[in-house]
């Protein structure tokens, strides 16, 4: 079974973000993985300093196929730094893992796959 971490930013660290819908969208992105046969992790980061320590943690949980980094991250131009130090932990923590970048929390599955063998 392949195995796919979704890397994306706490919605209920961002101010006016309907985090509800945000977590109910990522749960329906979980399902869908399911679906498909991969088994699917999920980290939620922060731009502060415990971000490093639980995604490390994350990454290190199991051999990852693909690592999914979410479009929030890379889309936010404050939020570069924090793109790029996710970037690098992933090269150093999960280097067997290929990258993927979503759109939106909603193609997730398409993201992973477009790196998953056939």
């Amino acid at each position: 079974m392949s195995c796919v971490l979704v890397v994306g930013y706490d919605p209920k660290a961002l101010p006016g973000t309907d985090a509800e819908a945000v977590i109910a969208a990522l749960d329906a992105e979980s399902a869908r993985f399911r679906e498909r046969g991969i088994d699917a992790g999920v980290a939620l980061v922060t731009f502060d300093a415990a971000t490093e320590e639980a995604l490390v943690a994350s990454l290190s949980e199991r051999a990852w196929d693909v690592v999914v980094i979410g479009g929030g991250i890379r889309k936010t131009e404050q939020l570069v730094p924090l793109f790029e130090r996710i970037v690098n932990l992933v090269r150093r923590h999960a280097p067997q893992a290929d990258l993927a970048f979503n759109s939106g929390v909603g193609d997730s599955v398409e993201a992973a796959e477009r790196w998953l063998p056939a």
